[in-house]
C-alpha cells in the first residue's frame, strides 16, 4: 500500500537547515560526488532564465542555484532567494557578498506564508523544498501564483522510484553512505529524516497532476540520475 504524500512540519524544516547550515554544501558535494552541482546546472538550463528577468528562487538554501541564476539575468535582472533558515541564509549573503555585482537579495520567512508579490516573477526555481514543505500542492500553487501569464518553473528534488530495484538502491545509499557519513559529524538525526521525507514524497506522475490541479498547463517530471533525482518542468503556456 502507498504511503500518504509528505507533510512535512516547516519548524522541524529550519531547525534542521538551522543545524546543517554550516557543513550542508560540503556534505552535498561528498555524499552527490559533486554531481549535485551539475543537476543544479540541469535544473537552470530548463528554466532558461534570461537576462532582465525577475526570478524567485523558494527554499534557496546556501544560494547554489541563486548564484547560478543570478549571473545569467545579469545585468537588469533580479534573482530573490526565500528561505526560512536563518542560518542557511547568513551563509547565501556571505557568498552573494563575494560576488556583489550579482543582481541579489534574499527575504527570510516561510514561503508558504509569506507575503510575496503575485505575478512578478519571470521564472520560479525550486531546489529540494517541495518535498520539505507543509504541502507540495501548496508548494505548486504559490508557485503559480508567482508567476506572469506567460512564466514557467522547475523543482528539482529527490525522485522516489516506482521501480522495485530502484527504490531499493536508493535506500541502501541512503542508509549505507547518507547516514554513516552524517554519523561521523554528528548529524545522524538530521539525515535520517531524508529517507522519511523520500518514502513519503510525490512521485514524479502524482507532482505532475498536482501542478496540473494548481494551473499549470505543462506540467512534465523528467527522471535525473537513473531516476534518483527528478525535474519537474512547468510553464503556463
Amino acid at each position: 500500500m502507498p504511503q500518504p504524500l509528505a507533510q512535512a512540519d516547516p519548524a522541524a524544516v529550519f531547525r534542521l537547515f538551522d543545524r546543517t547550515a554550516d557543513t550542508y554544501d560540503l556534505l552535498n558535494d561528498l555524499l552527490s560526488l559533486g554531481l549535485h552541482r551539475l543537476w543544479k546546472r540541469q535544473a537552470v538550463a530548463l528554466l532558461q532564465p534570461r537576462p532582465g528577468e525577475r526570478i524567485v528562487d523558494l527554499c534557496c538554501g546556501t544560494a547554489d542555484l541563486a548564484l547560478l541564476l543570478a549571473e545569467r539575468v545579469r545585468p537588469h535582472g533580479r534573482v530573490i532567494g526565500v528561505d526560512g533558515s536563518a542560518a542557511a541564509l547568513e551563509q547565501a549573503r556571505q557568498r552573494a557578498a563575494e560576488q556583489p555585482w550579482l543582481p541579489l537579495e534574499f527575504i527570510h520567512g516561510d514561503v508558504l506564508t509569506l507575503p510575496l508579490t503575485p505575478g512578478a516573477a519571470d521564472g520560479v526555481m525550486m531546489a529540494y523544498g517541495l518535498r520539505n514543505l507543509a504541502s507540495a500542492a501548496a508548494g505548486l500553487r504559490l508557485m503559480r501564483h508567482l508567476l506572469k501569464p506567460h512564466g514557467r518553473g522547475v523543482a528539482l528534488d529527490f525522485n522516489r522510484p516506482t521501480h522495485p530495484l530502484w527504490a531499493q538502491a536508493q535506500r541502501s545509499y541512503l542508509q549505507r553512505v547518507v547516514v554513516p557519513v552524517a554519523r561521523l559529524l554528528d548529524l545522524e538525526a538530521e539525515y535520517t529524516y531524508l529517507e522519511r521525507s523520500i518514502a513519503t514524497f510525490a512521485t514524479g506522475a502524482q507532482q505532475e497532476t498536482l501542478a496540473r490541479q494548481a494551473g499549470f498547463a505543462v506540467a512534465r517530471h523528467h527522471p535525473v540520475a537513473g531516476g534518483l533525482m527528478g525535474l519537474l518542468e512547468l510553464g503556463l503556456t
